[in-house]
């Protein structure tokens, strides 16, 4: 008795022993299509699949199934479902003397291929055959079987057998490889025509990339020049130029995210299928022949520069997304500068402001104690002439003479204290 299980332990542990190669016995005929499909397509997928298997009497898959085999008869299919695409693989017996003959996908009922959703984006026939001195030839095989092109291959399986293919797609829209089995067992015959049909549809999954960077270099150009126009104008900008530098800012870097964010997946997509790829081509273990390019070195001629194509648009596109953001900052300082400009000239104007209150305050000022002083000076005389009439001799004019400067300064002392009373504290 041990404690219970973690639910997803069986599932995490048969993930090792998911898509096995299927185990194959010279001669056979083998047609293989890879499509891709989107999430939205895969009930119609396992519906169609699970229909040819119950047609011919098999089992029908699971719901969740990725991966399932069956020999129905006729021919045996193979189905294996990928994150972007899915692959269906179908062997025959090859019972004469030409591996190219009926194709094992004339075997499979055609309304289940016409049915098939998708796109095409590889298909191809092909034939595992026992080596003997009719397949010593290179160039006899090349001519007979794939119209004279010139052969990519190798031998395989530290030499239990050769892989053969020109990578070319006929007119029929199938391309070709042949594996010449020399000592191979059932399994390991079953590997070497899976790896072979990996690294052709993992070449194709990475190369979907391709025109993506070449789009997105005539993109960039693009970008690049109204970037550099944007900052040239920026050096020189006023005020007034500010919003529309913002505006042309702001587009740019909304059509850059709304290009480059497809891209993004697509570029990380490549670089696990090309992993994939030189994967699988280690695992081949290949021997040269001479004067023929081995599976390695074909692939890596011709899908080693399109991934650095992808990897430096890739790297472009981050350049550009800083060189935008950085223009932003300027802009964003050159605002922030302009503000500072503009709110200390409005403090000078303030200041200037208050000088002038202060200084018509002072006037006011003096003019009140003028005023107060006149009137108080008036009674005062007003007064003096009423002690006149009561019998005493007071001049007024000397009286209101000298009370002047009396209540002048009491008139200037009560102002000032009413003004200090009024004033905000620290003033």
């Amino acid at each position: 008795m041990i404690p219970a299980s973690h639910p997803q332990r069986r599932e995490l542990n048969d993930e090792v022993h998911a898509r096995p190669a299927g185990a194959l016995r010279a001669p056979v005929r083998i047609s293989y299509l890879a499509l891709l499909s989107g999430p939205d397509q895969r009930d119609e997928e396992w519906r169609r699949v699970r229909e040819l298997a119950a047609r011919h009497g098999s089992a029908a898959p699971g719901a969740r199934a990725t991966h399932f085999a069956a020999d129905l008869g006729a021919f045996t299919l193979r189905f294996e479902r990928h994150s972007e695409f899915a692959r269906y693989t179908f062997v025959t017996p090859c019972t004469d003397a030409d591996p190219f003959g009926p194709t094992a996908l004339d075997r499979v009922p055609a309304d289940f291929v016409r049915g098939l959703p998708g796109r095409v984006i590889v298909a191809a026939h092909g034939a595992l055959i026992a080596d003997g001195p009719d397949t010593a030839d290179d160039e006899a095989i090349a001519a007979r079987w794939f119209d004279g092109n010139a052969l990519v291959g190798s031998g395989v399986g530290d030499d239990a057998a050769i892989a053969l293919t020109d990578f070319r797609i006929r007119d029929d829209g199938f391309s070709r490889f042949l594996v010449l089995d020399r000592r191979t067992s059932p399994r390991q015959a079953g590997r070497i025509v899976q790896r072979v049909l990996e690294i052709d549809t993992y070449r194709m999954m990475a190369l979907l990339a391709l025109p993506v960077a070449r789009d997105l270099t005539t993109f960039f150009a693009d970008c690049e020049r109204e970037l550099s126009q944007v900052t040239a104008v920026l050096e020189s900008a006023g005020h007034e130029d500010e919003a529309a530098l913002l505006d042309r800012l702001t587009w740019l870097e909304a059509q850059i995210q709304t290009r480059t964010a497809d891209a993004e997946y697509r570029f990380s997509a490549a670089a696990a299928y090309y992993e994939i790829v030189q994967r699988r081509i280690a695992e081949l273990r290949e021997r040269r022949i001479p004067g023929m390019q081995t599976f390695g070195e074909f692939t890596e001629r011709r899908l080693a520069p399109a991934m650095n194509t992808c990897r430096t648009a890739a790297s472009r596109q981050e350049a550009l997304s800083r060189r935008v953001g950085r223009a932003n900052q300027l802009l964003a300082t050159h605002v922030s500068i302009t503000r500072e400009r503009q709110n200390q000239a409005l403090l000078e104007s303030m200041d200037r402001r208050s000088q002038a209150q202060l200084r018509l305050q002072q006037t006011v000022e003096g003019l009140s104690v003028a005023a107060i002083t006149y009137y108080v000076v008036g009674l005062i005389g007003h007064a003096v002439a009423g002690l006149d009439a009561l019998g005493y001799r007071v001049p007024p004019e000397l009286v209101m003479g000298l009370s002047i400067p009396l209540v002048a300064g009491l008139a200037a002392v009560g102002i000032h204290r009413i003004r200090r009373a009024i004033a905000p504290k620290g003033e």
